[in-house]
């Protein structure tokens, strides 16, 4: 019995909360008063400054005379927008997503050379230690895959000769040991946990020679490891999208701010990942998936606008889907006309959705995308527009990718930048990061034990 389950039983979980709430409250109306930039927001919107970087850049809006005008979204890594790169991968039809992981650690474009020996180190380590799954993996199941994966990058700690050695080269070495494990980790955790909780066969594949890191998870992901170049070519896609957002994410942010501190990669990058598990920032894909089954249900002609815009409404006055009041994959803290990811993924899904099936799922996603705007101006006053939340769902589950998947993928896409921000806190910041918070409390006087009844 859980320490929560046997508060319940003994009526002492609700004694506990009303004694909490009874000593305990902050003002939302205080915060804005003393000047407290919540979540770290500026009044208008955007990030607090906290750092510098060179590893990302993301631009949603233009500065004028110190306001934000709304613009088109631009992602940048290191200088080269991410458009380009997936342009070029399509015209020269072949996977960039390990071309990205060296881009972003190391800062430039590998040579044909640099990229070939960096694909063969990638794939000498996507094995795990010996025993590693049969002793941390398999022996501790969990059903949760991202709660699993952080138990086993923090496992990796004592397999590691040298985890406390803050060199530029142990650090490069631990990073592109957890870039290439972590898919490894990602399917063996999904397969004890389909085994244990969901009562299914497990199998698990060794790696196959040759593979490109979205190959590699397909291939042991699948019972008969088979997928065609394009599911693998979509998957390389979506790895490259999210392989890195600035500094200022939640999970790379947490990332940073343990760096600061000077522990261990290991502890860092499980930080990081527990940060993406919240469905506030890694899991809101799969409320999308949950928004549009519920309009599946509801709505009766899925190519009528007015009835999907109708939807959209109830949706947001909290009459329909789980009542949140949100229209899920809409709206972004630093895109404002368009995130440049979810145009992507929209102009590369279709021709799969079609092939696959998922005409009607594609076409109600697109309508959200068109109409979402202006009903959130209509009924929220406030202008926003679609995020890569929106298609990331669905291209999963059109790879026949369970939905327990989806943010354990965002977690393998985003690690390459995870530790491309560590890097760069360890070696060149040097400074513990420490913002402040005010004390609100009374003073209280010290009551003897005896006395207080």
């Amino acid at each position: 019995m859980s320490v929560n389950q046997n508060l319940e039983k003994t009526g002492s979980a609700a004694y506990l909360c009303e004694e909490y709430l009874k000593n305990n409250f902050i003002d939302p109306e205080t915060c804005e008063r003393l000047g407290v930039k919540r979540g770290l927001r500026n009044p208008n919107g955007t990030g607090v400054l906290a750092g510098l970087t060179n590893v990302c850049d993301v631009v949603g809006y233009d500065l004028v005379d110190g306001k934000p005008v709304p613009a088109p979204g631009k992602l940048i890594y290191r200088g080269i927008d991410v458009s380009n790169i997936v342009e070029a991968a399509y015209k020269e039809d072949r996977f960039v997503f390990e071309e990205v992981i060296w881009l972003l650690l190391f800062g430039s474009l590998p040579g044909v050379d640099d990229l070939e020996r960096f694909r063969s180190i990638l794939e000498e380590n996507r094995a795990l230690p010996d025993n590693f799954a049969e002793d941390m993996i398999m022996k501790a199941p969990s059903p949760n895959i991202m709660n699993k994966m952080a138990r086993s990058v923090l496992a990796l700690y004592s397999y590691d000769e040298d985890p406390e050695d803050m060199s530029l080269a142990n650090i490069l070495a631990q990073s592109i040991g957890l870039i290439a494990s972590l898919p490894t980790i990602m399917v063996n955790a999904y397969q004890i946990k389909r085994r244990v909780y969901d009562r299914k066969s497990m199998y698990l594949h060794l790696p196959i020679p040759g593979q490109s890191t979205a190959e590699h998870i397909l291939s042991t992901y699948r019972a008969d490891q088979k997928f065609t170049k394009e599911e693998a070519r979509l998957l390389d896609l979506c790895l490259v999208l999210h392989a890195d957002h600035g500094g200022g994410n939640n999970s790379t942010f947490a990332c940073r701010v343990l760096s600061s501190s000077g522990t261990d990669t290991y502890s860092a990058i499980a930080a990081a990942i527990g940060s993406l598990k919240g469905p506030k920032h890694g899991g809101a894909n799969h409320k999308v998936m949950q928004m549009l089954d519920h309009m599946k249900e509801e709505i009766h002609d899925y190519y009528d606008d007015e009835e999907v815009a109708e939807y959209l409404r109830k949706l947001l006055r909290k009459e329909a889907g789980d009542r949140s009041g949100l229209i899920y994959g809409m709206g972004h803290a630093v895109y404002t006309k368009s995130d440049p990811r979810a145009v992507i993924l929209r102009s590369h899904a279709g021709g799969l959705a079609h092939a696959k099936g998922f005409d009607d799922e594609f076409h109600l996603l697109c309508a959200v995308e068109r109409l979402g705007p202006a009903i959130l101006e209509e009924v929220k006053g406030k202008a926003a527009c679609a995020n890569v939340d929106l298609f990331s769902g669905l291209i999963y589950r059109m790879l026949g990718i369970s939905d327990d998947l989806f943010t354990p993928l965002f977690a393998i896409s985003r690690i390459p930048g995870w530790c491309a921000h560590r890097v760069e806190e360890v070696v060149f910041a040097n400074r513990i990061i420490r913002p402040a918070y005010k004390y609100l409390g009374k003073e209280q006087k010290y009551i003897p034990l005896k006395e207080r009844g």
